[in-house]
């Protein structure tokens, strides 16, 4: 009795502990989202306000009359959205045959694919860069999608998704007349979907923030993405700290809705083998 006593308290506290930490973690998201109904004088405001005084909708106004933040949007779902639904496609295909199939020199390319994690993407960002002027994708969406099609993080990880189903139920499959593409889409798939989700989220969250690739790759104001964009407004607008709030806002509402949609998969793909039977 007294042990469940002890559990109970342990429970408690936990979950106060969790509870504080969360509301520090989502202060400078809530601070955010009140500052850009702020005008420029209340943000600067000593001491300052946590809701805003007067509710000023005109950084938004600006933000979407005077520029093309629509357009800085669709780019960065677009880019994000594409990059990682092809970087999870080519990751699973990838991890699917390391942990499954039987091939030469199998365990030297995955050795390959893991040393490549630890190469940050600063050091071959030069050669890449001239890779993608020799092809003429510079200003164009190919040059922002296609460097992000391989990591070796996406294939890592999927790899002991794939490595922990049981070799008996892909004999079984072929032993029903089952080819390996049916067994990869049909079988395999729908049993690491957990991760899948978990990696789609971790890959959406990177692509949309890859500001110095995006930044390298977009020479046009049609072709930036919002956090391209929204620097952009740091440097012109300086002092209207207002529209640069606003901006940053749009940049991080699309992340927390992707997060939202997908937190089932991101939890239980995150916490996939925790527990052994």
């Amino acid at each position: 009795m007294e042990k469940l006593k002890n559990m109970d308290l342990y429970d408690i506290i936990s979950n106060i502990i969790v509870f504080i930490l969360a509301l520090a973690f989502l202060y400078p998201l809530f601070w955010l989202l009140t500052s850009s109904f702020k005008t420029s004088a209340e943000i600067y405001q000593m001491p300052p306000t946590i809701f805003p005084e007067n509710f000023h909708t005109g950084n938004y106004e600006k933000l979407f009359e005077n520029q093309p933040a629509f357009r800085w949007i669709f780019n960065s779902i677009f880019v994000a959205g594409v990059s990682s639904g092809l970087s999870v496609l080519f990751s699973s295909l990838a991890a699917y045959a390391f942990a499954k199939l039987k091939f030469v020199g199998k365990t030297f390319l995955f050795i390959m694919i893991i040393a490549s994690i630890m190469i940050p993407k600063e050091t071959f960002i030069v050669p890449l860069f001239e890779i993608i002027v020799d092809l003429g994708w510079v200003d164009t969406y190919s040059s922002m999608i296609f460097p992000n099609l391989g990591t070796g993080v996406g294939t890592f990880m999927l790899f002991s998704f794939f490595n922990d189903i049981p070799d008996s139920l892909r004999e079984s499959a072929k032993i029903d007349g089952a080819n390996e593409f049916t067994i990869f889409r049909r079988l395999m798939l729908p049993i690491v979907a957990p991760g899948i989700g978990a990696l789609f989220i971790m890959n959406f969250v990177t692509f949309w923030n890859d500001y110095l690739w995006q930044l390298l790759m977009a020479r046009s104001t049609e072709m930036q993405t919002i956090s391209v964009g929204v620097a952009g407004l740091q440097q012109a607008l300086n002092p209207d700290i207002g529209l640069r709030i606003a901006g940053a806002a749009v940049a991080a509402i699309p992340m927390v809705i992707i997060f939202l949609l997908f937190q089932r998969y991101f939890t239980s793909g995150l916490t996939a083998g925790a527990v052994k039977e």
